[in-house]
């Protein structure tokens, strides 16, 4: 496991992925979803808008690590703020 540097952060997304992942399949099996549109421009599932959430969360933290100063827990809360509203809304 030397190949990664394992700061707080890094065990925190990771951790926080996997509980993600975890909560998906318990809501997937206990109310199964079906397709809904929202202000994405295509029907999508829970898991959908989960893989779309964190596409762009990663997107986002490239963009702000290339051309901000800004600290990375920035990025972060606004990943999780951009993931509740793809979650409920998108």
């Amino acid at each position: 496991m030397d190949w990664m540097a394992w700061t707080l952060p890094t065990a925190l997304f990771f951790c926080a992925i996997g509980l993600l992942l975890v909560g998906m399949t318990l809501a997937e099996l206990r109310r199964p979803c079906v397709e809904r549109r929202g202000f994405l421009p295509i029907a999508t599932t829970r898991g959908d808008r989960l893989f779309i959430g964190l596409l762009v969360s990663a997107y986002l933290h490239l963009l702000i690590i290339g051309v901000s100063d800004w600290s990375l827990w920035v990025a972060s809360l606004l990943s999780v703020v951009w993931l509740l509203v793809v979650m409920r809304w998108g």
